[in-house]
């Protein structure tokens, strides 16, 4: 049976699905949907253009498909998808699509934590964990069983691959392939997350794969391109063939590891100054 507290608003151009509770002083807005068995606490705001699926839990001051952050949201705007079985705790913001075509979208199964922001567009997969004070800016894309830990911030149109493992206080502009983990201090890759690929079952093999295909991208030493197609006659099948797969596209770049390789020489900069000639630092 539907709950709704006395002190809270609900549209008539809403839709309720079944044992829906909301506590008080919460807001739900014309042209929402929320799922059968969903739980609202206190002062929550569900916004026009947003769907919940079902079981889900919102927690105390949460804002559900908020206006996007941007110099151009105008007021036609996107929309706001979330799926099933996810807890929203206290206090998150998350963003409906910039235009009348555009949508966020959030999987099903996820644990969003205190004060953390999903900014517009972006794409959350399922069963991630983002902790609190966690910041996400436009565009992102998260694979399934992605970690963030606490105030890591990622620039707007990264992709962070599935079960990537993201330090906490991490602040990152380029693509994290799946299975790895960032360090929060470095900002640089350290390894695979060998405790997340254990508890989501991967096999041993699938381990060793992930390993033999971790050590050709970031110890080999080879060009990029030769780099690429390693993995992709060596590690045809199985999680290890996702890394030539999310290598081969991005316009970002990839964050790096952070002990560098001995027999790579990589290009840092070119430096001109008014009374030098060019010189390359390597």
């Amino acid at each position: 049976m539907t709950q709704i507290h006395p002190s809270a608003y609900v549209s008539p151009k809403a839709e309720l699905g079944r044992n829906v509770s909301i506590g008080p002083f919460s807001i739900v807005e014309d042209d929402v949907v929320v799922g059968d068995d969903c739980r609202l606490e206190g002062h929550v705001t569900i916004k026009s253009g947003t769907a919940l699926g079902a079981h889900n839990e919102v927690a105390e001051g949460a804002v559900l498909g908020g206006i996007p952050q941007h110099l151009k949201a105008g007021s036609e705007l996107g929309t706001l998808l979330i799926g099933n079985g996810n807890r929203i705790r206290e206090y998150v913001t998350i963003h409906r699509g910039l235009t009348p075509s555009d949508c966020t979208k959030v999987g099903d199964g996820n644990m969003i934590m205190v004060n953390a922001h999903i900014a517009h567009d972006c794409r959350i997969g399922n069963n991630t964990v983002i902790v609190n004070n966690v910041m996400l800016a436009g565009h992102i894309t998260v694979g399934d069983g992605a970690y963030f830990g606490g105030a890591a911030g990622v620039h707007q149109f990264c992709r962070i691959g599935r079960l990537a493992m993201i330090g906490g206080q991490s602040h990152l502009s380029q693509d994290v392939p799946p299975f790895v983990t960032v360090d929060g201090i470095s900002n640089y890759i350290v390894g695979l997350n060998l405790v997340g690929l254990r508890r989501a079952g991967f096999a041993r093999d699938e381990i060793k794969d992930l390993q033999g295909a971790y050590r050709v991208i970031y110890r080999s030493g080879l060009l990029w391109n030769d780099m690429l197609e390693v993995l992709k006659n060596t590690f045809k099948y199985g999680p290890a063939s996702e890394f030539h797969e999310f290598l081969s596209i991005g316009d970002r770049g990839f964050v790096q590891e952070r002990k560098t390789p001995r027999q790579a020489s990589i290009k840092l900069a070119d430096v001109t100054h008014a009374d030098e000639p060019l010189r390359k630092v390597a």
